[in-house]
């Protein structure tokens, strides 16, 4: 399975170039993917792609350690990850957000974990 659809990608790319230009730094973006690991406790929410490098991508990561945090991870990182059973790493076809990124990050600091 591909980790981004094309939509995904251009949705992704689209919110970069919007972060690039946001003077004020106050741009918010709804997640566009989420990526799991299904024998692990991985989870990304990302909301942008980096529109000088698209393998840069930035959203919500959580490793399962209690502690998720916004930042950029590498699409290949990502795509190089196995979990416990060596089971890649799979997109939620079923995923929609309902909120932006911060609103998910605000949750899963108080809970310790990405709650979708």
């Amino acid at each position: 399975m591909k980790l981004l659809t094309k939509s995904h990608t251009e949705q992704l790319l689209r919110n970069g170039q919007l972060r690039a230009a946001d003077e004020d730094g106050t741009a918010d973006f709804l997640p566009v993917v989420k990526l799991f690991t299904p024998d692990a406790a991985c989870t990304w929410l990302l909301a942008e792609l980096d529109p000088d490098d698209s393998d840069i991508a930035f959203g919500l990561c959580d490793l399962g350690l209690g502690c998720p945090e916004l930042g950029s991870v590498r699409i290949s990182e990502i795509a190089s990850v196995r979990g416990r059973l060596g089971l890649p790493v799979e997109r939620d076809m079923y995923f929609r957000a309902d909120k932006t990124l911060s609103a998910y990050a605000d949750e899963a600091r108080v809970s310790g974990h990405i709650s979708v």
